[in-house]
């Protein structure tokens, strides 16, 4: 068994893709429409057929109080690995993303947290720190 596709839910699906995509680098896999909303799915330009994130639509009920609540306690809703955090954070931080944690190390591993301006609290880590 493998992982095929995990989600972020987004406020909005084309802003979320300009987003994920002009700011964070990734690119787009599949973008099937689906009535109001689309199957619109993201990948590093490095892993093509790897692991893709649904950027899902916050349409269901529970939702919008599900991402209120992990944001006012600080909680990111996922978390995307990266090589050298700090290059990362400033190379982000330089294209206008807003950071809520600076990078900081947490045992063996050093993690950042910024705003997706979707509605989610996103964090990177940089293992073996």
């Amino acid at each position: 068994m493998r992982i095929y596709v995990t989600s972020v839910f987004v406020d909005d699906q084309q802003h979320a893709l300009e987003f994920y995509t002009t700011k964070l680098g990734f690119e787009k896999k599949s973008d099937i429409p689906l009535g109001e909303y689309r199957w619109l799915t993201i990948v590093p330009p490095d892993q093509k057929d790897g692991v893709e994130l649904l950027l899902e639509p916050s349409a269901h009920a529970a939702v919008p109080a599900f991402k209120q609540a992990l944001v006012q306690d600080g909680i990111p809703f996922t978390s995307f690995e990266v090589d050298d955090i700090e290059q990362e954070y400033s190379r982000l931080w330089s294209v206008g993303v807003k950071f809520v944690q600076k990078p900081v190390a947490a045992g063996e591993v050093i993690t950042a947290v910024f705003d997706d301006t979707c509605g989610n609290l996103i964090q990177i880590v940089q293992r073996g720190a």
